[in-house]
């Protein structure tokens, strides 16, 4: 198995909220990676996704603390980044956000965990898997 992961941020909400399968599998996902004592990556893309969906910071920090301390990353996202993204997502015809979760999976090599349709779009650019193709 992969040792690192960086989760779409409906990833994370599917787990949080329990959402059916989804939530499921991401449940099961999540556990098979503590249990291996992989890595789950996280970037301010993700937090400000969460905020804008109306999270306060207490139930953030809530939904991020699922990993182990030792076992969960920050990345950060340069401004190059942001400027591919746009430009892929204008050219591919997808989400801004979409496109630079993908980039920073590739240029951080982390496995993309996403449900999108999107990120068919921008395989090239990182394969993205469902929660339930990992357990």
């Amino acid at each position: 198995m992969t040792k690192r992961f960086y989760f779409d941020t409906s990833v994370w909400l599917d787990f949080y909220e329990k959402r059916g399968k989804n939530g499921e599998y991401a449940f099961r996902l999540i556990v098979r990676i503590i249990n291996e004592d992989c890595k789950i990556a996280y970037s301010d893309l993700n937090i400000k996704e969460l905020k804008h969906l109306d999270y306060i910071p207490d139930e953030i920090d809530k939904i991020l603390s699922l990993a182990k301390p030792g076992n969960k990353n920050h990345i950060h996202i340069y401004r190059e980044q942001v400027e591919e993204g746009r430009r892929l997502a204008r050219q591919r015809k997808i989400p801004n956000k979409d496109a630079l979760h993908a980039i920073l999976c590739r240029d951080n090599r982390l496995q993309l965990i996403a449900r999108d349709l999107h990120f068919e779009k921008i395989k090239d650019i990182a394969n993205a898997k469902k929660p339930e193709e990992l357990i």
